[in-house]
C-alpha cells in the first residue's frame, strides 16, 4: 500500500477525502472507494471522478477491504489497573490490529458497576480517539455475585451500555442469573456469561485430561463450562432474553449451543483466537504465558471450535485481550495470572486457523469479526456493508504478508502473548475509524478527535 498526498508526507493529512484504489472488497472484485466526511461516498469507477483534487490517494492493489473489526471482549484495565493497560494503550493496540470498536470488560478497579464508572471509561475512549470504546457493565455489584448492579442506570447513561458481564467470574447463582436476564430485556441488553462452575474448578490450573495427569496439575474439567451453558440457555429460553456465552472452549459446549439454537433460543457465542489454535500440550513447558481462563483444551476441542465458527454455531471471535504486568507472568505457574494479549494478533491468527484452511472466506471472516459482534453489541455504525452511504469503518489487509510475533514491539502494555516467535500471515495496512485513518502503512497515524459536544455530554459521539 502506498499513500500519496500533495505534500508528499507520510503523516496523516488534514484532508477529509481519501481515495482508495483497487482494493478487493471482501476478497472479491477490486474496486475504488471514496471516503468523505466519515462516510463511504462512492464505490466503483466513479470514485476517482468524484474525488476532489485535494483527496489523499491510497494504492490498495493486492489488499483486501473489510469492515473494521469489532471486539466484544477486551480488558482495558483502566480505571485502577493502569500498570497493566490503559484505554489509550489498549485502543492503540486495537487500531493496529484492525479494530474500529472494542468492548471494555467491567473488571477494572473500581468495577464498572455504576453509571459513573462506565461513563468514565466511555469518556476516556472518546478522548483517545483510536477506536470506539464501549464499556461493558458488571452484572453484580463488585462482581461479587450477591446482588444486581445498576443495570438500568448504566443502560440509560451516556455510555448506553448494552452488554453486561461479570467476566472473570461466573454468575453462578441461577436465581440472580434469571433476574439479570429478565432485567436487561427492558432495554434490549444482553448478559455475557463467563461459564465456569466454581465448585468444579477450585484450585484448577489447566485443562483436566491426560496432560494435567502427567504434570500433576489440578484439572479444569470441560463439564464446569458445559453445565453452566446448559443451565443458562434454558434460563434464557424461559425468560425470553438474550444470552451471550463468552470464550467457548470445549466440543461439548459447542453441542449444547447448537442444540439451543435449533430450539430457537436467543443465544450467541464467541471463541478466542488462542482457543482456535493452541492446545494444552503447550502447558508441558510450564510457561505461564499459556495459563488462561478458560484453559487451553485438546486438539479435538480446537477442531470442534473451528467447525462451529465456520457453520455459525459460534457467532463471533472475541479476543479476551488480557494484558498483565510482566511480574504477574514471569513467575511460577501456580502463582501466575491467567490471561493472554490478543488485539494485535487476532486477525492473523483467524486468517491462519480459518481462512487459510478454507473454513472461512473473507466474507465469512467479516461476519465473525465485525458484522455479528456489532449486531450483538447493538453498534449501529459498525459492521456495516462497504457500500456508498455507509459509515467508513473499514480496514485494508495484506493477506500475503508474513510476520513474526514480537511482543516487545506491540502497542499494548502487556507482553504476555502466547504467539511470540510464531510466524503468522496477514497484516493490517490501514484502519479507518469513522472516516479517519488511525493506521496507515501499517503504523499508527493520528486519532480521531472527539466532537466538543460529545465530550461535554450534549450529544452522543460519532453521529455520522
Amino acid at each position: 500500500m502506498t499513500t500519496d498526498t500533495t505534500a508528499g508526507s507520510t503523516a496523516t493529512p488534514s484532508a477529509t477525502e481519501y481515495l482508495i484504489l483497487g482494493a478487493s472488497i471482501l476478497g472479491g472484485d477490486a474496486a475504488d472507494l471514496l471516503i468523505r466526511d466519515g462516510l463511504i461516498a462512492v464505490v466503483g469507477p466513479e470514485a476517482a471522478d468524484a474525488a476532489s483534487r485535494g483527496a489523499v490517494t491510497i494504492d490498495a492493489e493486492g489488499l483486501v477491504a473489510l469492515p473494521g473489526m469489532v471486539d466484544l471482549h477486551t480488558h482495558l484495565r483502566e480505571p485502577g489497573r493502569e500498570d497493566a493497560e490503559t484505554v489509550e494503550t489498549g485502543s492503540r493496540a486495537a487500531a493496529l490490529g484492525g479494530f474500529t470498536a472494542i468492548h471494555a470488560m467491567a473488571n477494572s478497579s473500581p468495577v464498572a458497576d455504576t453509571a459513573g464508572v462506565v461513563e468514565q471509561v466511555y469518556r476516556l475512549g472518546l478522548a483517545s480517539g483510536w477506536v470506539e470504546v464501549r464499556p461493558v457493565g458488571a452484572v453484580t455489584v463488585g462482581l461479587g455475585g450477591q446482588r444486581l448492579a445498576e443495570l438500568g442506570a448504566m443502560a440509560e447513561s451516556r455510555a448506553s451500555v448494552r452488554v453486561f458481564s461479570d467476566d472473570g467470574i461466573c454468575v453462578h447463582d441461577p436465581v440472580l442469573m434469571r433476574r439479570a436476564l429478565e432485567y436487561v430485556k427492558a432495554f434490549d441488553g444482553v448478559i455475557a456469561q463467563h461459564a465456569q462452575e466454581p465448585r468444579l474448578t477450585e484450585g484448577a490450573q489447566m485443562n483436566e485430561g491426560e496432560v494435567s495427569a502427567v504434570l500433576g496439575l489440578t484439572g479444569w474439567p470441560a463439564v464446569a463450562e458445559e453445565s453452566i451453558i446448559a443451565r443458562d440457555v434454558l434460563l434464557a429460553q424461559h425468560v425470553g432474553s438474550r444470552l451471550h456465552v463468552c470464550h467457548v472452549s470445549t466440543a461439548g459446549s459447542v453441542e449444547i449451543i447448537r442444540w439451543a439454537k435449533a430450539r430457537g433460543i436467543d443465544v450467541t457465542a464467541e471463541v478466542t483466537p488462542h482457543h482456535l489454535l493452541l492446545t494444552d500440550e503447550l502447558v508441558r513447558s510450564y510457561d505461564p504465558v499459556y495459563k488462561v481462563n478458560p484453559p487451553l483444551r485438546t486438539s479435538d476441542d480446537v477442531h470442534a471450535l473451528r467447525a462451529a465458527l465456520a457453520d455459525g454455531t459460534i457467532d463471533v471471535v472475541g479476543t479476551d485481550h488480557a494484558p498483565h504486568p510482566s511480574e504477574h507472568k514471569e513467575c511460577e505457574w501456580a502463582q501466575a495470572a491467567m490471561g493472554m494479549t490478543g488485539l494485535e494478533t487476532a486477525l492473523s491468527v483467524v486468517q491462519h486457523a480459518m481462512v487459510e484452511t478454507g473454513l472461512l472466506d473473507w466474507e465469512g471472516f467479516a461476519r465473525v469479526t465485525s458484522v455479528a459482534p456489532a449486531r450483538i453489541g447493538r453498534l449501529e455504525h459498525q459492521g456495516r456493508p462497504l457500500a456508498a452511504g455507509e459509515p467508513a469503518n473499514l480496514i485494508l489487509v495484506d493477506p500475503a504478508a508474513r510476520w513474526t510475533v514480537d511482543p516487545s514491539t506491540m502497542a499494548t502494555k502487556g507482553r504476555n502473548s502466547p504467539f511470540r516467535g510464531l510466524e503468522l500471515p496477514g497484516s493490517v495496512r490501514a484502519t479507518f475509524y469513522a472516516g479517519h485513518p488511525t493506521v496507515l502503512e501499517g503504523r499508527l497515524a493520528t486519532p480521531r478527535q472527539a466532537p466538543a459536544a460529545s465530550m461535554t455530554g450534549e450529544a452522543p459521539a460519532w453521529n455520522i
